[in-house]
């Protein structure tokens, strides 16, 4: 009877120290993930070195870097599915924060309070995330078809896209909210199109969004300069234009 006591007190604590080291095992894969952007960072910085005798540049990759959050709700079978996070502003959280989890895109940060965030899931018809076949740069436009929970739609690639099952889909890194070349599934098969100049492919995503539990927010360094930039831009070619008269 002790024996049996002890397997069973044994049994529910290890349950509980379950959630500590999921957080533990997480805050090791941000530190790795990490790690490997730097990586990725000083290779390319080296191939340019090849092409020019200039000074090393600074890895573009390494303006990224992640904080750990637990989901506290979710939807995966409405038309259009958030997310809620337990951290918020005051951990450093902030709207248009890339999220993600060990296996791929979970969504975009959207509504964040002092402590809590809401995400926009991927599984939501109004968020498209720029995509690409991996090892191609050839540009598309991931959105999720309302359909089932773990497929989406790559749109928008060009008819000359080449493609087989099986071929890995990653970001594109076109935005300051996913870096190059995060995990987002596998093609599947083509759709068909009503628009000739174009395909789809239908994707099997990686990240499986019944089971969310700890996620990582993707946090750029240089996201608020990128938006000074751009917006700047913007207003300085709509003072540009020339005026036309009525």
């Amino acid at each position: 009877m002790s024996g049996a006591l002890y397997s069973a007190t044994n049994s529910v604590t290890s349950y509980f120290y379950l959630h500590d080291i999921n957080e533990d095992l997480q805050l090791r894969n941000s530190e790795l993930e990490h790690e490997i952007l730097l990586l990725k960072g000083q290779l390319a910085d080296y191939r340019a070195m090849e092409f020019a005798d200039t000074a090393r540049i600074d890895s573009a990759l390494a303006r990224y870097h992640f904080k750990v959050a637990h989901v506290i709700n979710n939807s995966v079978n409405r038309p259009t599915n958030y997310i809620t996070l337990d951290r918020g502003s005051a951990d450093g959280l902030r709207a248009e924060m890339g999220v993600v989890d060990q296996t791929g895109i979970v969504g975009i940060v959207n509504v964040v309070g002092p402590h809590t965030a809401r995400v926009i899931s991927l599984l939501n018809p109004y968020l498209r995330v720029s995509c690409k076949i991996k090892g191609q740069d050839i540009v598309g436009s991931l959105v999720w078809d309302g359909r089932d929970p773990s497929e989406a739609l790559l749109e928008e690639l060009p008819r000359h896209a080449v493609y087989a099952p099986g071929d890995t889909v990653v970001t594109s890194g076109y935005s300051s909210v996913f870096p190059e070349g995060v995990p987002v599934g596998i093609v599947m098969d083509r759709v068909a199109e009503r628009e000739e100049n174009f395909r789809t492919l239908r994707i099997k995503l990686s990240t499986d969004f019944t089971t969310l539990s700890t996620v990582r927010v993707i946090v750029d360094d240089l996201a608020d300069e990128l938006r000074t930039v751009e917006d700047d831009g913007i207003t300085e070619r709509k003072t540009s234009m020339p005026r036309t008269s009525p």
